[in-house]
């Protein structure tokens, strides 16, 4: 009588390797495939180009025109943001100017789709000759087996290596892109970005870290975070008030669902245009006197409040096209010269549609004499 040999069981190492293995092929093919679009968007650019030479040669279309359709035509087939489809669009270009080295790489699926972006954006300002010559030198070096960021890093180098005076004359005109940006980031959150020189970020960072070191030597209990201290003592430095306070200076819109004003405790919650859901709970916390409420049943506007001080723009136009641009005062029948609080401003009244009323010259004057 034979008994089969059982096979040995696996072991939970054999099965990582396993796993390790079948990840590293699934990468390698995505970036083969990445390297296939490239090819293919470089190849589909050149015969559009090609196309429209003679567009451009009579001066029908711009270069930066057919650049343009290209970059719509390649987002909507990728499904992709314009931001996303231009780099495509460079990546299969640049890396047939000097890149060869990488393109092969690429091709073979050893290095990643967001390694070669940032590659080719680092030598972007590089003509073909200059490109082969980093391409060289980033041969020499295992970029598969570095991280993003240290691929990066090492581009820069060899970039400003090979060509100093590009570089110089780059920096200079990052240096005169500084700007500060503002992005969405959830939960009723947003982040603030500066982009400034080096030296200039590092300084104001050094200044943040400073006021927590301040304020933990102080007498005043901490109740705060390191990251909270920072970020409150950036909005005081910048508003001139503290988180707690309303910067009057600025007017904030929120769309908040009719529903939430019925049932104060119902589900539905506010919204920042372009920045989300925020819970409506947030509208009546301190420091929140300057959120001016849109009205919106199943998504749509259906009215608003104010918080500005007088009555401007669609809202005075309102306004006057009730009252039919005469006086409102009983038996006046002069035309409207002021826009007017019924309930007064400084008793709290709210610049509305409902508490706006138009008056002449003579009747307003008339009604802020003292009783």
């Amino acid at each position: 009588m034979s008994t089969a040999l059982a096979a040995p069981p696996e072991t939970p190492v054999s099965a990582a390797a396993e796993e390790l293995a079948r990840l590293e092929e699934l990468v390698t093919l995505r970036n083969s495939i990445d390297a296939e679009i490239a090819d293919t968007t470089r190849a589909y650019a050149r015969a559009e180009v090609d196309a429209r030479l003679d567009q451009i040669a009579a001066e029908h279309v711009t270069v930066e025109q057919v650049e343009a359709s290209i970059v719509d035509r390649l987002g909507r087939a990728l499904r992709v943001s314009p931001t996303r489809a231009r780099a495509q669009l460079r990546i299969g270009r640049d890396l047939h100017t000097g890149l060869d080295r990488l393109r092969e790489s690429f091709g073979a699926g050893e290095i990643d789709q967001p390694k070669v972006t940032a590659i080719v954006a680092a030598a972007a300002h590089l003509d073909a000759t200059e490109r082969a010559e980093v391409d060289a030198k980033l041969a020499a070096h295992n970029l598969h087996t570095l991280g993003l960021r240290r691929v990066t890093d090492l581009t820069r180098m060899i970039v400003a290596e090979v060509a100093p005076e590009k570089f110089t004359e780059r920096a200079r005109a990052a240096r005169r892109d500084r700007h500060v940006t503002i992005s969405p980031a959830g939960d009723g959150m947003a982040l603030l970005r500066a982009y400034l020189p080096a030296e200039q970020g590092i300084a104001c960072y050094a200044a943040l870290r400073k006021a927590v070191t301040e304020h933990w030597v102080s007498s005043d209990p901490v109740t705060r975070t390191r990251g909270q201290i920072m970020a409150d003592t950036l909005v005081e430095r910048l508003t001139g008030t503290t988180p707690t306070e309303p910067v009057t200076a600025v007017e904030i819109q929120v769309l908040v669902p009719i529903g939430s004003l019925v049932n104060a405790d119902g589900p539905l919650p506010a919204e920042l245009p372009g920045f989300g859901p925020v819970p409506a709970e947030f509208l009546t916390e301190p420091g929140h006197t300057t959120w001016r409420r849109l009205i919106t049943e199943d998504g749509i506007v259906i009215g608003a409040d104010s918080r500005r001080r007088t009555f401007t723009g669609v809202l005075a136009d309102l306004i006057r096209s009730r009252d039919r641009g005469r006086c409102t005062t009983p038996h006046c029948d002069a035309p409207i010269e002021h826009l007017d609080h019924l309930h007064r401003w400084s008793e709290g009244g709210r610049t509305t549609l409902t508490n706006g009323a138009g008056t002449c010259a003579f009747h307003n004057l008339v009604r802020e004499i003292p009783p």
